[in-house]
């Protein structure tokens, strides 16, 4: 940061402050971040979300010219009516059940730990950069911003996007030195291999951004997933269970874990290699053999499958639509399905899942079908997220 920009900043923060005031500031605090919703289920709205969600680069990977040809020309004239359409089916009076959903985490998170909690969204309100600047009026110049992504696997178009994004609106907001897109990528990608589940930090315009890594093999965030969804699969026998993840086009893998002609190879995902930590069919597997283990659920009870398929290209299979049909037919009568890559429900599980899904499952010859619901705001994922954050004093490489 240079002096006149640090000086700046220094007194934007102390304007209209007591020093009662700044006394009260707390030392860190926590930005919880979240993929995003549009403001309203109209059109508009829709047309907005998917115009920013869809141009980033780590969603739709290609050169910007073609990436706004097919955004631009393709897709917004027409896509928005069919999401608006999805979206109005499971809108809430109090809004988007994603952004009400994460706000009701945020507030049992906030309200566990002696911290200032902020909510924030990759994409849509409340902004990256809303939430970070609500959250440096909290806390104390120089204090630790700790960022929380509500992802429990690493994927290019999830994790490492958010990640991005937060490290950017800091070094802007702030004023220090720009790191480039590809310098910020080659350093998450390698503190990720560096620290397995420890969080890692680094210094950014004089603050001390931490960040708490993928979770999706985390102790406890298996515990909070069988914890939440027992009291479903015990309610009745079920006869399959269907753990379904948002999907990823292949390239995506071939991109982040790069294996030489081995990757989506039987048996890549399962045995030990060292581009695992950032390899998100690799996690998935783990997070659903990790809660199988947990909770008793025998191999040929269950499986997994990819959902949100967007475009023609290969993207990560089986796809969720094929497998529903597919257990219809060999018999399934009774279905349950999982959707352990979203923390809280949203358009992807209540609408795609949960009401497109069953019926599909239904026409297909199936007679029961449970959707569980995301952790949301239960209580034991309330506790892992705070474990999380104050339970490893000591992070890696600041």
């Amino acid at each position: 940061m240079n002096q006149k920009h640090m000086n700046d900043f220094v007194s934007s923060r102390s304007d209209d402050k007591t020093p009662e005031i700044l006394n009260r500031l707390h030392a860190r605090g926590v930005l919880l971040a979240n993929l995003g919703s549009p403001d309203s289920p109209n059109e508009e709205h829709v047309r907005d979300y998917l115009d920013e969600f869809l141009m980033d680069p780590r969603v739709l990977d290609m050169p910007y010219p073609l990436r706004w040809l097919i955004v631009k020309r393709f897709i917004l004239p027409k896509r928005p009516a069919q999401s608006a359409h999805a979206y109005r089916s499971i809108w809430w009076e109090e809004g988007s059940p994603l952004i009400v959903l994460t706000e009701q985490a945020r507030q049992k998170l906030e309200a566990k730990i002696n911290m200032p909690v902020v909510k924030a969204m990759r994409y849509g309100k409340p902004s990256v950069r809303d939430g970070l600047t609500s959250l440096l009026e909290r806390i104390q110049l120089g204090g630790e911003i700790i960022l929380l992504p509500m992802y429990p696997h690493y994927a290019m178009s999830t994790y490492e996007t958010l990640t991005l994004k937060v490290l950017a609106e800091i070094e802007d907001l702030t004023g220090a030195q720009k790191t480039s897109d590809k310098e910020a990528e080659r350093w998450l990608r390698s503190m990720v291999h560096q620290t397995g589940n420890r969080p890692f930090s680094r210094k950014v315009g004089g603050y001390t951004l931490t960040i708490i890594p993928p979770h999706y093999d985390h102790p406890d965030y298996i515990a909070s997933l069988v914890e939440s969804a027992r009291p479903y699969l015990e309610s009745q026998d079920y006869d399959h269970v269907l753990f379904s993840y948002h999907g990823i086009p292949e390239r995506h893998l071939h991109k982040t874990a790069p294996q030489k002609g081995r990757c989506l190879t039987d048996g890549c995902c399962h045995t030990s290699t060292d581009v695992h930590p950032v390899c998100y069919r690799h996690q998935v597997f783990a997070t659903t053999h990790a809660f199988a283990q947990a909770i008793g659920l025998p191999s040929q009870r269950y499986s997994l499958s990819f959902q949100s398929r967007l475009g023609r290209d290969e993207w990560l299979k089986p796809y969720t639509v094929d497998e529903i049909v597919r257990l219809a037919k060999a018999g399934v009568k009774r279905l349950a399905v999982m959707t352990p890559s979203f923390t809280v429900d949203c358009l992807e599980t209540l609408e795609e899942i949960g009401m497109a899904g069953r019926d599909l499952f239904l026409e297909s010859g199936g007679e029961s079908f449970q959707l569980i619901p995301c952790l949301n705001d239960h209580p034991r994922w309330i506790e892992t997220m705070a474990g999380m954050i104050v339970g490893d004093p000591e992070s890696a490489g600041v």
